[in-house]
């Protein structure tokens, strides 16, 4: 019997980011467009000090987010 492939990378937290925060990753998607062209770890410390998210997830979600605008 096949088995599904495991989510992997940064995809691999929203589950958890979803459940921990109670927003749908669309959600922080936009945030992190409304927050404006800024740099990697600027957006990760928008998220943690204005959002309340933890320093993995709000990496997860820039990485992905900054890897499907290129």
């Amino acid at each position: 019997m096949a088995t599904p492939d495991k989510v992997k990378g940064p995809a691999s937290y929203f589950p958890s980011i979803e459940k921990t925060y109670g927003q749908p990753i669309p959600h922080w998607m936009g945030v992190i467009e409304a927050a404006g062209p800024r740099k990697h770890m600027e957006l990760v410390a928008h998220l943690k000090a204005d959002h309340g998210l933890g320093h993995g997830h709000a990496n997860a979600l820039v990485a992905w987010f900054l890897a499907q605008k290129r």
